[in-house]
């Protein structure tokens, strides 16, 4: 064998399991929100120099591990793992209260290994077909960002509200990018990572500010009650097929395979609408619910790996809520990886592994994810929820990414990066807070900024 490829492969692998466990393990605290952990994560080991196989290795093993373990909070703790957890809850509590938590974490986790395994190679599937207009695409990529934009606007929780902030959004970044050039300084970075955080910097500048610290301030501390664990297969590593029935495993690779070929829409809303969809057809009500549940967790994997994906192949241009939030530093990471303002030409992943290269390494990464994730969750779930909610702070992991987050602001821009980190973390923070204006058209309302007003401003 090529002794590059072996290498290659190497650290893909290695890559591969870092993030596998890494994000494993994050996905078992609560409210750790993807863009937040992921984006920043794989922006530093982009900058690190790793290859392009690990790059992308590490950040599909960690999405997939992630939003396997973000079961466990949901439906041992009844508290959403993360964003994509949300719409899992309802079911995931009325089950809790039932008295079958480790049924409903089963059927979750069962439904996200299945999906992703069918997820990534229908992804490919999908990028190989619309490649062929990715000339066409790049040409006109200004205002392709430009619809995409006000797309994933009208279809975020905020609907028109968020369509209508996406103008004063793009003026201020537009604002703030005169002011940083006028002392030579030109950030990109520094906006995604603000954006990125941006509910986080909200959440700390409210709770310093008297009325909000009242509001948020609690008078006991918060109890949880755990059912036992019971084990209902031997060995380590269950099938994932035996622990969902037929009619589970159908839904969920139905889901799976519609949300493998959108890559526009919020993966919130996609999970939503599957999940009803899905529920509609079940009369039983502790099959609905178990049927639901593992269809929904195969739709957040789905949904994330087809975002990431379908783009980044196809076009090398951030055209999804995926791709311009937490897969953001695949497609733009300069100085490393690029996506040139005026011309819409790329240089990163995309030019440099090809299809069979995602496909292999793809696979490779959803298998990682497995081995590390699924008998982890299947099997230590119960005991991994005690240690998180006693032991780890909460604090400590918010104070280590905002210590990631301050290095990389000041690396990129010094005191200027660091101030509009903090202003479009403010602002954004609130918007999202207030009018449902998420991070992912926040995403796509600074890629409309760098390159959909030169393009407007050019024709006029």
């Amino acid at each position: 064998m090529d002794p590059q490829l072996i290498n290659d492969i190497t650290v893909a692998a290695a890559m591969g399991l870092l993030g596998a466990v890494v994000f494993a393990a994050i996905g078992l605290v609560s409210g750790t929100d993807e863009t937040t952990t992921l984006a920043p994560l794989t922006l530093l080991v982009v900058l690190l120099g790793t290859p392009p196989a690990g790059i992308f290795t590490f950040f599909l093993a960690g999405a997939v591990a992630k939003h396997m373990t973000h079961a466990v909070p949901t439906a041992l703790l009844g508290i959403p793992g993360d964003t994509l957890a949300t719409p899992l809850l309802q079911d995931a509590n009325m089950l809790r209260k039932l008295g079958v938590p480790h049924i409903a974490l089963r059927k979750m986790v069962s439904g996200a290994i299945v999906a992703a395994f069918v997820a990534v190679p229908l992804a490919v599937l999908f990028a190989v077909m619309l490649a062929p207009f990715g000339a066409t695409i790049t040409k006109t990529a200004p205002w392709i960002f430009l619809a995409a934009a006000l797309l994933i606007a009208y279809f975020s929780a905020g609907r028109w509200a968020s369509v209508a902030l996406l103008i004063p959004f793009v003026v201020v970044i537009i604002a703030l990018q005169s002011l940083t050039a006028k002392y030579d300084v030109k950030l990109s970075i520094s906006y995604f990572l603000g954006i990125a955080i941006g509910p986080l910097i909200a959440d700390l500048f409210t709770v310093i500010a008297p009325t909000g610290r009242q509001r948020m301030r609690r008078d006991q501390v918060r109890q949880f009650n755990l059912a036992p664990d019971v084990k209902g297969w031997s060995g380590y590593f269950p099938n994932p097929l035996r622990v969902m029935d037929r009619v589970q495993t159908r839904w969920t690779l139905i889901t799976a395979t519609i949300s493998s070929a959108t890559f526009v829409f919020s993966p919130v809303a996609m999970t939503v609408v599957l999940g009803e969809l899905v529920g509609s057809r079940i009369k039983h009500a502790y099959h609905r619910l178990t049927t639901v549940l593992s269809a929904r967790n195969g739709v957040t994997e789905a949904t994330y790996i087809a975002e990431a994906l379908i783009p980044l192949i196809a076009f090398g241009l951030p055209l999804s809520p995926v791709a311009a939030g937490p897969a953001a530093p695949l497609f733009n990471a300069p100085p490393r990886f690029t996506v040139d303002a005026a011309t819409g030409q790329t240089h990163n992943l995309h030019n440099l592994l090809n299809h069979w290269e995602f496909l292999g390494y793809g696979m490779l990464a959803v298998l990682l994810a497995a081995v590390v994730s699924y008998p982890f969750a299947m099997n230590f779930a119960r005991r991994a929820a005690l240690f998180v909610s006693r032991r780890v702070s909460h604090e400590a992991i918010i104070a280590t990414f905002v210590g990631l987050i301050i290095v990389i602001s000041v690396w990129e821009g010094q005191l200027l990066g660091l101030l509009v980190i903090l202003t479009m973390g403010l602002l954004g923070g609130l918007l999202s807070r207030g009018f449902g204006f998420n991070t992912g058209v926040q995403f796509m309302g600074y890629y409309t900024a760098v390159l959909s007003v030169p393009a407007i401003v050019k024709l006029f």
